[in-house]
């Protein structure tokens, strides 16, 4: 059988999905082809918020799974909303990249470094809430645009096609910040000039991480039950999960989820594993910067109900201390 994998056709989505594919290939032993996926985030302009949220990105690939198109699809974890999708099962979620976010500024300056007014762009309000919090002298622009058309809003960085200076289009900021999971993969950490700790800014829910998300009878049989299969497809989905990824960003989205929070909120979560805890911490800002809750928590409940349960109980201590008072918790 040919494996048909679904996939947004943008460079960085084609990147982590050939990536993905090969993998799959390779520890199933069968071959597998891309099916290209044209998604509502890829056609309407505006802001993400405006666009109806970060589902833009999935629907269109859940879809051509529910209706036989593809057999799996992949996405940035990060655009997964939170809820369940009918007959359909996250399968796998493979070892997570750097989560951090970078800074990609003219002449290689740092974030400390940018002058009074300096202008940055981002189309994320959680990196423009951190950001403000951080450097509230800075002029933070809203940008959309590919990851490659993004670096091009910064003069002199490697790769960019041009030095021509077009407001709105080309040269005309003085940096970007863009994940670095999706640089990496696209081979353009050269563009960097500081990886942001996350200490400065945390990052989105799941970010670094993929989702590969398949019909819900072929999604890997877990021990004890007889939904989901025992299939080639679903042994290679298997060996591809990485469980201390899965328990991070089973952690992050169920603090998401509790909090209602949609694609606008300004919210940062980050979870690791280190020895037999599991740690969590997330941050809710003021857009404007004016005001930060940042708190953590750790469980020893190393299982996907204990991962849960953290996520649930850090997001009630960020309620406690007002977190819906600073933030828009619902804005999408």
């Amino acid at each position: 059988m040919t494996v048909r994998i679904g996939t947004r056709a943008s460079r960085l989505a084609l990147t982590q999905t050939q990536q993905t594919a090969d993998q799959l290939a390779a520890v199933g032993g069968f071959p597998v082809e891309l099916v290209h996926i044209r998604t509502d985030g890829d056609v309407l302009k505006g802001s993400l918020s405006q666009m109806g949220g970060t589902g833009v990105f999935v629907a269109a690939l859940r879809d051509a799974l529910l209706q036989d198109k593809c057999d799996v699809a992949v996405h940035s974890l990060k655009d997964l909303p939170t809820g369940p999708a009918l007959g359909l099962t996250l399968a796998a979620t493979p070892k997570r990249v750097d989560v951090r976010d970078v800074l990609c500024a003219r002449d290689g300056l740092k974030l400390a470094d940018l002058p009074s007014g300096a202008t940055v762009g981002t189309g994320s309000p959680r990196r423009a809430a951190q950001l403000r919090a951080a450097r509230p002298d800075l002029d933070i622009r809203d940008i959309r645009g590919n990851v490659d058309t993004r670096l091009g809003r910064v003069p002199g960085l490697p790769g960019n096609s041009t030095d021509d200076v077009v407001e709105g289009k080309s040269c005309d900021l003085d940096a970007v910040v863009l994940a670095a999971a999706g640089l990496h993969r696209i081979g353009r950490l050269d563009a960097v000039s500081e990886f942001l700790e996350t200490d400065v800014m945390l990052p989105a829910a799941g970010q670094g991480s993929l989702a590969i998300e398949c019909r819900s009878a072929d999604a890997p049989r877990k021990a004890g039950s007889t939904a989901g299969s025992q299939g080639v497809l679903a042994q290679a989905l298997a060996a591809l999960d990485d469980p201390d990824t899965r328990l991070a960003v089973t952690a992050e989205r169920a603090l998401l989820a509790r909090l209602e929070a949609g694609c606008a909120a300004p919210v940062g979560a980050y979870a690791y594993r280190k020895g037999s805890l599991l740690h969590l911490e997330a941050v809710v800002c003021a857009v404007d910067g004016t005001a930060t809750i940042r708190d953590k928590k750790a469980t020893d409940g190393l299982t996907e109900v204990g991962a849960t349960l953290l996520g649930i109980e850090l997001a009630e201590v960020l309620l406690a201390r007002g977190a819906a008072d600073i933030a828009d918790l619902a804005a999408s």
